[in-house]
């Protein structure tokens, strides 16, 4: 299909781009990749009015350390993300989400600001935010301000983002030193996640000191597995300590059901994945 008429302004600074937006109204829609904004265009399940494309704004990409934190900004590409040695030393859980993210085309297309900003609970790098506890700086009318990744994310495709405001920098505190993994099941490459859960633990002498858990579509927004990070910390990292954590990861949880996956294989699948994942970041 076609996708439904509308004006489209490109700035070169986010002011000019929140100033765009409050101009055009809770219709316009800001594309940055546009790998999701796309194809709902043509579907023409969304028909904004304005559209406020991003792709000039310089200031949105890049990677940089500041102090105890990365700053990530929200036009940097799954491309870029992946191959920053920054976030491959402080971040790995980030690298290691945005290596199943799709096929190379879109990962040069791509942002991890747009993935954040749709928030499809499918999408593969909201639980990694969550679990390293990112914070979202949003621009808007009346200046800047940071919302922590656990109140960003409010249901389905569903933020914390205003219409006449929009996302700037993903601030990741540093993980160094921790080690990580993201462990993932779809049907067919390139797929949706079914289930995914993004792993980050720190050892020492093997044993587990400090653990973060987060599910992809486990629910209308990405989901802290907090009984799995409870029942890790102070344990060594053994084959029996993995799989009585794991058993923890469906807890608190709604699943989808769609043709996919009823309720309890998803479930059944949280809890697995959560042990491979657990084990591959742990070396156990």
């Amino acid at each position: 299909m076609i996708p439904a008429s509308f004006d489209y302004v490109r700035p070169s600074t986010v002011d000019e781009a929140v100033q765009a937006l409050a101009s055009a109204g809770e219709d316009a829609k800001v594309i940055a990749g546009g790998q999701s904004l796309l194809p709902v265009l043509r579907m023409r399940l969304a028909a904004p009015t304005t559209l406020v494309d991003l792709g000039r704004v310089a200031e949105l990409r890049g990677v940089r350390e500041d102090g105890d934190d990365l700053v990530i900004g929200a036009m940097t590409t799954h491309y870029d993300v992946q191959r920053d040695a920054l976030v491959a030393a402080h971040a790995e859980l980030l690298k290691s989400a945005t290596d199943t993210v799709a096929d190379p085309q879109i990962r040069h297309r791509g942002t991890l600001g747009g993935a954040i900003a749709h928030a499809d609970p499918a999408g593969d790098l909201l639980a990694p935010v969550l679990a390293l506890e990112a914070s979202l700086v949003v621009a808007g009318p009346s200046g800047r301000r940071t919302v922590p990744a656990a109140e960003f994310f409010q249901d389905l495709f569903t933020t914390a983002l205003a219409p006449d405001e929009l996302l700037v920098e993903v601030r990741v505190p540093k993980h160094t030193g921790w080690r990580a993994h993201y462990e993932k099941f779809n049907r067919v490459a390139q797929a949706w996640s079914m289930v995914a859960v993004a792993v980050t633990v720190r050892t020492e002498a093997g044993v587990i000191e400090e653990a973060r858990v987060a599910l992809t579509n486990m629910g209308s927004t990405p989901v802290r597995a907090s009984g799995v990070e409870a029942a890790l910390v102070g344990v060594q990292a053994s084959a029996d300590s993995i799989a009585a954590a794991a058993s923890h990861a469906a807890e608190g949880t709604n699943p989808p059901v769609d043709s996919n996956a009823d309720v309890e294989y998803r479930r059944h699948l949280a809890q697995v994945l959560t042990g491979r994942a657990i084990a591959a970041a742990a070396g156990a």
